[in-house]
């Protein structure tokens, strides 16, 4: 195929590239962006340009040529970097250029790639959302947990770092992560990253930007995207300049250990305007704040991450790249983050003080209402990720191609004490259980995408994925019978006394192929309607050996099953003059079935499989910039049906199996907005609101549903405030101030059990004083010291009901952090 592509693209040379332009009379910038779009471009630096100026473009033009007719006259020149990357620059750039206010990200104007092209942000009809590398910084944001906030209707769940679920716009399948596909379909750069894992929790290193695209994205997208995608958008080599950056912090959180990080970037050409390299490395260590006492421990939950990428790019004559890229990172949590208290679905909650109470391992349990670890090991976890990647993007002369592969391999594990988990079944005498589980998924994927070139009435994208998927679950429970558990046997001889009463070594096989094609027609001044479907076939196949002591009923699995259909999509919006668009939205999402195998019995006949489920959304929309573009509002209403729902679940035993649960209904709304003043004051606010109902119940899985969806709330939002000043020289001041709100929501479906999070604020100050090459900082997270549950689970050997899981938010943190770059 590579062979095959790089014929295409030296044929493709002896053709002059034009294109044909249609851009209306707008400002420098916007223009700018205008053409990126029509290009298939990337565009760096279009702010250099001011708000200011008018130009337009008509006609058909090779790239050069029209970045000179729109920038003639302008405060700013251009610089083609290599075929898929455009530079402007500033002609005179100002004295205090590094205190320049930059504006609320969401009031300047982006490119976003949510459809497989470079499109404007408030021209797509769909709920879409970016946040900068700029804002990343400014925020303090170094993971996708700390971009939730600022993203309308991201959340997450709190079960740990590297174990966390990822969910959009309150459409969640339950709080827990197994065999039922993500409903969220993360992807670095052009590529997946993500299957039925939890979420691989990368640290946001030199990143250009996140997007978010909200609803099902099926047509594009596949069985991936179920309720939205989370897009990590990398700076790339540049071949022009030498470039690089490095940043530290330090940070210490009340009654707990210190955490600390550092991380850097360099850029490197390696042949002038033809080739570069990008490498990136971080580490971070996430100090404790949980103290075990059975294990007479401090500060036990701490988590240290360690990765890096590595990124080439080289020019293929002048309309080819080919980017190739590795990236990996080790995260390894020493003990899990919820502590436990007895289960009293009628008292109130404790106060947030108790879950500081400081207690010394000798004076006994601090009150029979304090918080206390139960288990008697250490749960300790790991998620390690690797990925290599190629791309190759250029153009046909009649259209642009992308061709992207990747090869992803993820390995999790975790360890949870299973004492609590009726493992008398095995031994009457029995004084500890280890239950440990891991995934080891190795992914290939191929994308091939054409798109057309040029503005005109009518555009269009094409394109065919396939991917293979070998995924090996191993998962073991071990008991200590007929001995005491003591702190030297757990620190020294632990292993050899254990008997494994429980094995399974599980292998999934899957294969998947689509095709898939969108096409937009402008068929009226103003109007535009879109249509998009995604034909696709995928084939599992499990096998899995299960071995144990009695009552484990030993027997081996070995299931096929084939899943095939369409997604589609249709859109219609239609753009005032001035600007603002309203649209109407139907998009369909799908996920296929699966297997169980993993119990101590042979699965129930109707438990051995789950069915696919499926997601229609019915969506409306506006978006615009008001106030002489100082004021940017976006709102969407939307109607979802979502049938035969899957859902990751525990039996009393604790082993997990996945169930299709029944039918809902979720009404909802979703709003953002962003004001920027010409003093340096720039605030933006989202919120979602969300009213799900089912429909049906599956009487295999329970009689009856509670209300609402487990794990998500019916309200969230965010809120963030930052304030630029200049100083002195070069020197300005920076101030950012941001809140989450997450609503109450409950653990699981089953009406009965009481096992609730709390209404959860999450808060960040931070103060700076930024220079042209460097920057230093102090913030604070969780000002307030609150102590919410943020998540009421922790361990499914616990039985839900009888006690009470609880992870409190991390305690008050104060920082400094010190960034320079060249």
């Amino acid at each position: 195929m590579g062979l095959c592509l790089l014929t295409l693209a030296s044929r493709a040379e002896a053709a002059e590239a034009r294109r044909r332009f249609e851009i209306a009379p707008k400002p420098y910038a916007e223009a700018l962006i205008d053409l990126a779009v029509q290009a298939n471009v990337s565009l760096l630096g279009a702010s250099g340009c001011g708000a200011g100026g008018r130009s337009g473009l008509s006609g058909e033009y090779s790239l050069s040529d029209a970045l000179a007719r729109i920038l003639s006259g302008a405060p700013c020149s251009f610089r083609i970097v290599d075929a898929q990357t455009v530079r402007i620059t500033a002609l005179a750039p100002a004295a205090h250029a590094a205190a320049a206010t930059p504006g609320a990200p969401l009031v300047t104007e982006v490119l976003v790639t949510a459809r497989k092209r470079p499109e404007r942000l408030d021209t797509l009809p769909a709920g879409v959302s970016v946040i900068s590398g700029e804002q990343l910084f400014a925020t303090g944001a170094v993971d996708t947990r700390g971009t939730a906030g600022q993203l309308v209707g991201v959340l997450m769940t709190n079960l740990g770092p590297g174990r966390d679920k990822l969910m959009m716009r309150g459409l969640s399948d339950g709080a827990f992560t197994g065999r039922a596909r993500s409903t969220v379909s993360t992807y670095l750069n052009d590529g997946p990253i993500n299957y039925n894992a939890p979420d691989p929790d990368l640290r946001l290193t030199d990143v250009e930007r996140v997007e978010t695209v909200r609803g099902p994205q099926g047509a594009l997208y596949g069985s991936g995207a179920l309720t939205g995608v989370y897009r990590i958008v990398t700076n790339k080599p540049d071949p022009e300049r030498i470039a690089g950056g490095v940043q530290a912090t330090a940070a210490n959180t009340q009654g707990g250990s210190p955490s600390y990080d550092a991380e850097g970037y360099l850029n490197l050409p390696l042949v002038q305007n033809r080739a570069a390299v990008r490498l990136v490395a971080y580490y971070d260590e996430q100090g404790g704040y949980l103290d075990n006492v059975p294990l007479r421990l401090s500060n036990v939950d701490s988590t240290s991450r360690a990765g890096g990428r590595v990124a080439l790019r080289f020019a293929l004559g002048d309309r080819w790249t080919l980017d190739l890229a590795a990236a990996g990172q080790r995260l390894n949590s020493r003990d899990t983050q919820y502590t436990t208290l007895p289960a009293s679905p009628l008292a109130s909650p404790p106060a947030a003080s108790t879950f500081r109470a400081e207690q010394s391992f000798g004076d006994g349990d601090g009150g029979a209402n304090a918080p206390s670890r139960v288990n008697q090991v250490r749960e300790a976890s790991r998620n390690d990720f690797a990925r290599g990647a190629a791309t190759l993007r250029g153009e046909l002369g009649w259209a642009d191609l992308t061709a992207s592969t990747s090869y992803v391999q993820h390995d999790y594990s975790s360890l949870y004490d299973a004492t609590n988990g009726d493992i008398q079944r095995f031994n009457s005498d029995a004084t500890l259980g280890l239950y440990s589980e891991a995934a080891r998924i190795r992914r290939l994927v191929q994308d091939i995408v054409i798109t057309s070139t040029g503005a005109g009435e009518v555009d269009w994208l094409a394109g065919i994925y396939g991917s293979l998927s070998q995924e090996r679950t191993p998962a073991s429970l071990d008991i200590l019978a007929n001995q005491a558990v003591t702190p030297s046997l757990l620190a020294s001889r632990l292993s050899s006394a254990l008997t494994r009463v429980y094995n399974e070594e599980r292998r999934d096989h899957l294969h998947e192929l689509a095709l898939y094609g969108e096409g937009t027609w402008r068929f009226a001044p103003g109007w535009t309607a879109s249509a998009g479907a995604r034909a696709f076939d995928s084939k599992l196949q499990v096998r899995s050996a299960i071995v144990g002591a009695p009552p484990t009923e030993p027997r081996e699995v070995n299931e096929s099953r084939t899943f095939s259909g369409v997604s589609s999509k249709l859109s219609i919006q239609y753009e005032f003059a001035d600007g603002p668009l309203v649209y109407g939205l139907f998009s369909e999402g799908f996920r296929p079935g699966g297997v169980n195998t993993t119990n101590f019995l042979t699965v129930l006949p109707r438990r051995t499989t789950f069915e696919p489920d499926k997601l229609e959304n019915f969506e409306i929309g506006a978006k615009g910039r008001f106030l002489d573009r100082h004021l940017v509002l976006r709102v969407a209403g939307f109607f979802d049906l979502w049938s035969n729902i899957q859902s990751d679940q525990y039996r009393l035993s604790g082993l997990a199996y996945t169930a299709n649960v029944g039918d809902a209904h979720i009404q909802g709304l979703e709003a953002e907005v962003a004001y920027e003043w010409p003093f340096g004051l720039a605030v933006q606010a989202n919120a979602l609101l969300s009213a799900p109902k089912f429909t049906r119940t599956n009487p295999d899985f329970a009689a009856h549903l509670g209300s609402g969806l487990p794990g998500a709330p019916r309200a969230s939002g965010g809120l963030l405030v930052r304030y630029d000043r200049p100083l002195v020289g070069e020197l300005s001041l920076r101030l950012v101030g941001q809140a989450s709100i997450v609503g109450p929501a409950r653990l699981t479906f089953d009406p009965t059990l009481s096992a609730r999070t709390d209404t959860v604020i999450d808060a960040d100050l931070l103060a700076e004083v930024v220079a042209r090459r460097w920057s230093v900082g102090l913030f604070v997270t969780n000002p307030a010291n609150a102590a919410s549950n943020t998540f009421a689970y922790g361990n499914p050997f616990i039985l839900v009901g009888q006690v009470r899981q609880v992870t409190p938010q991390r305690p008050r943190t104060i920082g400094v952090r010190l960034a320079a770059n060249f």
